[in-house]
């Protein structure tokens, strides 16, 4: 599994779908339409509303980049039953000797939201337990420099 590919779940597919349509339909018509009423008020040099229109609109058009890059780029996480680490799975692990246990899914970087429990192919603690099936062990070294012994309870 290459970890610089771009990951996406097919529920992140949909969602830069909805939001791509949003902003190519309405919010490029919005923004034109404040550049239109921001050029009618005269000076263009010292207009302020119409250097904010044009920086909404660069900012817009980057916004689409990303999100057709995305679309185009991105690989489909596959559903189904996973046994082991990969990209896609729901994980719980616990840390060696505790009963407390949490679970992440694992996802592409651009989808990783820890607050979710989606983490990153990338970050260190995925690393450290790709490949790993339910019942092994695995380390991890903190930020801080402790290693850190979790089990994988768990793996679907």
């Amino acid at each position: 599994m290459d970890q610089n590919k771009l990951y996406i779940t097919k529920e992140r597919k949909k969602e830069l779908e909805i939001e791509l349509e949003e902003l190519t339909t309405v919010k490029r018509t919005e923004i034109a339409k404040q550049l239109e009423s921001a050029k009618e008020l005269g000076d263009l040099k010292e207009n302020a509303e119409y250097h904010q229109a044009r920086e909404d609109q660069a900012v817009l058009e980057e916004r689409i980049r990303v999100i057709t890059y995305t679309l185009k780029e991105g690989e489909i996480i596959s559903d189904g039953k996973k046994t082991e680490v990969v990209i896609g799975a729901h994980v719980t692990i616990a840390k060696k000797g505790s009963s407390t246990k949490n679970e992440y899914q694992i996802v592409g970087s651009d989808e990783a939201d820890p607050s979710e429990g989606k983490i990153s192919i990338t970050s260190p603690l995925v690393e450290a337990m790709l490949g790993k099936v339910e019942g092994e062990f695995f380390s991890f070294e903190t930020p801080s420099g402790d290693t850190v012994e979790y089990k994988v309870v768990g793996v679907k």
